[in-house]
């Protein structure tokens, strides 16, 4: 059980990441450079998180087969558009909302396979 929670906390710093990407892309675009502090440290934390998280799904990869634990990645999907929702305002498609669902029953149909 630890090891799906550290896999779901992956996926959770994968999405994190991916707003602070998106984050550092729009600070260079304001600054112009990536040597500019603000665009460096967002960039440098959405780096450092990727690497982190890399390394616990090492860990998690050595305590659970790949094709069983994979599926949770497909969370990502979901978790992503809701934080560029929240964070940038970004609209959504009602089609957006058919498709979250169809993600999530295909994880779970996925996961207790």
């Amino acid at each position: 059980m630890m090891t799906y929670l550290v896999a779901v906390a992956c996926v959770i710093c994968i999405a994190a990441g991916q707003i602070l990407f998106k984050m550092s892309a729009a600070s260079l675009q304001k600054t112009g450079s990536l040597f500019d502090p603000s665009t460096a440290l967002v960039l440098f934390c959405a780096l450092s998180l990727y690497g982190a998280t890399t390394l616990a799904w090492i860990w998690v990869l050595q305590k659970i087969e790949l094709g069983r634990v994979y599926p949770l990645m497909a969370m990502a999907f979901v978790l992503v558009p809701l934080g560029s929702h929240w964070f940038f305002g970004e609209r959504f498609q009602p089609q957006y909302f058919v498709g979250v669902g169809l993600i999530m029953a295909g994880i779970v149909i996925a996961v207790r396979a």
